[in-house]
Parts: C-alpha cells; structure tokens; sequence
C-alpha cells in the first residue's frame, strides 16, 4: 500500500471511555484524504470524549489509533470545542493569533483582517473579547478555519462548529469544510444538525457497552 493508499486516520478497537467506564467499545473508522466524518449517537454515547482522545486531551485505554499507518497520533490536530478557549481580557485579534500560533502560523494584520471578514467580525479587532455575544466568541474560534490548510495539520476534530450560527455562517462553513477535504484533508465532526457536505457517518449508538 502507497502513503497515497493509506487512510489518513484509523480507529481500530476503540474504547471510548469516561475515567474508568466505558461508553462504547471497539469503534471502528477509517478517514481518508476528503472524508467529511458526521459524528452522532445518542447522549452520553461519549462523542466529545472521543474527539478528546484523537486531540490527545484524554488517554486511549483500549484499542489503537493511526495516522497514515503510524501507531498513535504523530500530529497535532485541529481541535474546536465547544469550551471555547477565548480569554476575555485580550482583543478579538489577539484571541485568533494566539489559536494561529498554536500551529506555527503568526498572521499578518491582512490575515486577520480577511479570517475576521470571513466570520462577519471585519471591524472587531481591538474590541475586548468580553464584549462579545456568545454566538461572535464563536467565531473568532472558527476564524482560524479560513488560514489553516492540510499543510499546517491534515484532521479537523471539530465539536459542535455550527452551534450558535446563523444560515448563511453554517453555508459559509460548509464550504470551507469541502475546500479543506478537497485539499487532502479530513474531518471527523459531530453536529445536532444535518451535515449536508459529510460524505461518511460514524454512529457511537452501534457500540455502546
């Protein structure tokens, strides 16, 4: 099998676990380069603890995961929570820099300016974070999307992106999902609402303990 063959992310045998229960056990998945994932199952299936262990944020006990083939997760993906990780004390712009040099990327003021745009924050970059409502918090999060390429990081873990937006924000996203894939990216997602662009569903109901 070539590198171009093989999936970008494996699950084999997971266990999806909250401390020391497991919520479902071994899940299966294989995401590869343009996989859009639709992550759901019913609540407390553990849909946040699994994006949580593919971030690195909680220990897998059980099972593996691979990235192109290599055992763990060598990388660093893209991780978007519902806890926001927006400090109040600091501008809208400095909140974005502060996620882009997370990843290596230190953006110029033109950078800022068209991510904000993309978002509908133009104008916001010295206002104070505390200012905002929580629908324009969440923006500044996703902001960081319309910089971020499959050359900066190759996986989206992405929880609840669309809570808290309007229509044309969710299609907007939805675009930026499918340039992403279409780059040579992939995207494992989890969403109250229908992903109309998910082109694969992994559903943590099938394995619950």
């Amino acid at each position: 099998m070539t590198a171009l063959d093989t999936p970008l992310l494996v699950l084999d045998e997971l266990t999806v676990q909250r401390g020391e229960i497991p919520l479902c056990e071994a899940v299966t998945l294989q995401l590869s380069t343009g996989s859009i994932c639709h992550l759901i199952g019913a609540n407390g299936t553990g849909k946040t603890t699994l994006l949580m262990q593919l971030a690195g944020l909680l220990p897998v006990l059980t099972g593996e995961v691979s990235y192109q083939g290599v055992a763990s997760l060598p990388m660093q993906p893209l991780y978007v929570s519902h806890q926001l990780g927006i400090h109040p004390n600091l501008t809208v712009a400095q909140n974005l820099t502060f996620l882009l040099n997370l990843y290596g990327i230190t953006p110029s003021a033109e950078d800022i300016d068209a991510a904000l745009t993309w978002v509908g924050l133009q104008g916001f970059e010295t206002i104070s974070s505390s200012h905002l409502s929580a629908g324009q918090t969440r923006r500044i999060t996703l902001a960081r999307l319309y910089l971020l390429t499959p050359d900066v990081t190759q996986l989206w873990l992405l929880d609840e992106p669309f809570t808290a937006l309007d229509v044309d924000m969710v299609a907007r996203m939805e675009e930026k999902l499918c340039d992403f894939a279409h780059a040579g990216g992939a995207i494992l997602m989890t969403s109250h609402q229908t992903v109309g662009v998910a082109n694969q569903v992994l559903d943590l109901t099938e394995y619950m303990v």
